[in-house]
């Protein structure tokens, strides 16, 4: 008598790897939060500045964590994007813009790998310091929120324990 998971049986194979299947992904209906954002380290060479509102990140069962990054520039002018991270992919998307108060969605906006030896390496930042632990994603908010912090963020992967 054959176990109900059985392959053999059911014609699939444990093995065979996954399928990424996204999930519905609505733009958020407010503007960021001011009082929620959090600065966040990138590199030493950015001219940039760069923060997440911690009241947007949601980390999805499809495997994509979303958020709203905020993007300064040296004259003061912002830049606020809705994206998401693929940790098993080390993806990135741009779902959508907040401009002229309101959000527009990006209508062509595709996965594209996350760069990590550049200045504004703001996606690796994130991925690598909060949202991944290494290429699986951080199901725990608590856990993302505490590796945030501002006093012990580096955006860089975390040391491997021996």
């Amino acid at each position: 008598m054959a176990c109900a998971g059985d392959p053999m049986q059911s014609g699939l194979d444990p093995f065979a790897p996954m399928v990424f299947k996204e999930g519905t992904t609505t733009l958020p209906s407010n503007p960021p939060n001011k009082s929620t954002l959090l600065p966040f380290y990138v590199t030493q060479t950015t001219i940039f500045k760069f923060a997440v509102d911690t009241n947007s990140i949601a980390i999805g069962k499809d495997g994509v964590t979303r958020y709203t990054v905020v993007i300064t520039n040296p004259s003061g002018g912002m830049q606020v994007q809705y994206e998401g991270i693929r940790c098993d992919s080390f993806q990135w998307r741009l779902y959508g813009t907040f401009d002229n108060n309101k959000w527009n969605e990006n209508p062509l906006g595709s996965w594209a790998a996350i760069k990590s030896n550049i200045p504004n390496r703001y996606q690796a930042a994130l991925a690598q310091g909060a949202f991944c632990n290494l290429n699986s994603q951080e199901t725990s908010l608590k856990t993302v929120l505490q590796s945030l912090n501002p006093k012990s963020f580096t955006g860089d992967p975390p040391a491997p324990a021996f």
